[in-house]
């Protein structure tokens, strides 16, 4: 996997800066202004790539949400202190300011007791890596529409990503003034950009959005692994299930008609790994195993067609649905586009329904 310790050099110099903010008094506008006191030099640039599927990750999350803070604080630590281990340092930087660690795997309710140093257990360093890290996920979860919105000139997409971004935080996040004040920019950009959604609104405090668009007006760039690197390591991940299997003297298949041995679980692959195995560009999957990720991929496939037609259901705008189907061609790797047969001509098609769509919905109201 790349880590976003990897994308992100000096940070380590920009400790005092965290500290100020990783607390209740930050605003991500703030930082991604670049004004102020809460300033964190290139934060914006930062990107993170998780492996991890959507379910594994909501799985994650529910299990965290469960816990007390107080077992967050203590999980965190015991974290971070297992990931020094693992890459053998003592520090979540090395001595030219490069992180050598990655948080990205954690959830974002851990990641905020970090980035606040809840309990007075991290460091400054620790806080100043959760909080590069919160920036990253906060500019993946608009980057894809941002995107969209340069192909439909609809700005208010951007806006509700920023929501369900921000409506993810924790409990204790949530009763911050920061987040608060945020989440009500955030609300009074998605009125207006539903007046006039081409658009991007002005004058809004505390507006992360309008911050972020200014950086970013074509979308953040989300850097991704090697996909020779994906293959082997979604390679691994297979193998690791096959030992398993054997240890308990069982075979592990990929048919799920087969009546014995041990069904492979491919839900914990990301869609790039399972692109990976469905592509197989290095010839490191058999064909059962290269099959079995193309169904898993069409599952998603479906799941996501069929989630962006049940958000065009709810909002009762037809137009929502080739919205929703661009938010996710956006959001894809070349080689998921590839794997999914997601082609710019099917994106084309999709921008052409969605302006269809809008100007005849535009002409209805005006008649």
């Amino acid at each position: 996997m790349t880590s976003i310790s990897n994308q992100l050099p000096g940070y380590a110099q920009y400790g005092a800066a965290y500290a100020r903010a990783a607390g209740s008094q930050s605003s991500l506008a703030n930082i991604l202004n670049g004004t102020g006191d809460d300033v964190l030099p290139g934060a914006s640039n930062a990107a993170t790539n998780l492996t991890l599927s959507a379910q594994a990750k909501a799985q994650l999350a529910s299990a965290t949400a469960t816990k007390d803070f107080t077992t967050v604080i203590s999980d965190s630590r015991t974290a971070i202190d297992k990931l020094y281990k693992a890459a053998n340092v003592s520090a979540p930087y090395d001595t030219s300011g490069k992180p050598t660690i990655d948080l990205s795997s954690l959830d974002r309710r851990a990641l905020y007791a970090i980035a606040s140093n809840a309990g007075g257990k991290f460091t400054e360093a620790e806080q100043n890596l959760a909080a590069v890290t919160r920036i990253a996920g906060f500019n993946a979860a608009l980057s894809p529409a941002t995107q969209t919105a340069k192909l439909t000139g609809n700005y208010n997409a951007v806006y509700k990503a920023a929501a369900d971004y921000l409506d993810g935080a924790s409990a204790e996040e949530r009763a911050t003034s920061t987040w608060q004040a945020e989440r009500a920019a955030v609300g009074k950009g998605i009125s207006a950009t539903q007046t006039d959604p081409t658009k991007i609104p002005s004058g809004i405090s505390n507006d992360p959005v309008a911050a972020y668009l200014t950086q970013y007006p074509s979308g953040s760039p989300i850097p991704t692994q090697d996909f020779a690197s994906v293959a082997k390591s979604a390679r691994a991940a297979l193998d690791a299930q096959a030992k398993a299997a054997a240890a308990a003297g069982k075979e592990l298949v990929f048919d799920p008609g087969r009546k014995v041995g041990q069904q492979a679980d491919l839900s914990a692959l990301s869609n790039r790994d399972l692109s990976a195995i469905s592509l197989n560009k290095d010839n490191l999957f058999s064909n059962q195993e290269t099959f079995a990720a193309k169904r898993e991929l069409d599952s998603r496939n479906r799941a996501s067609i069929l989630t962006a037609l049940k958000q065009s259901q709810a909002s009762g705008n037809p137009a929502d649905f080739s919205l929703g189907l661009l938010n996710t061609y956006s959001a894809m790797s070349a080689e998921e586009r590839t794997a999914t047969n997601w082609t710019p001509a099917f994106r084309d098609h999709a921008v052409q329904s969605y302006k269809s769509t809008t100007t005849l919905l535009s002409l209805l109201k005006s008649g």
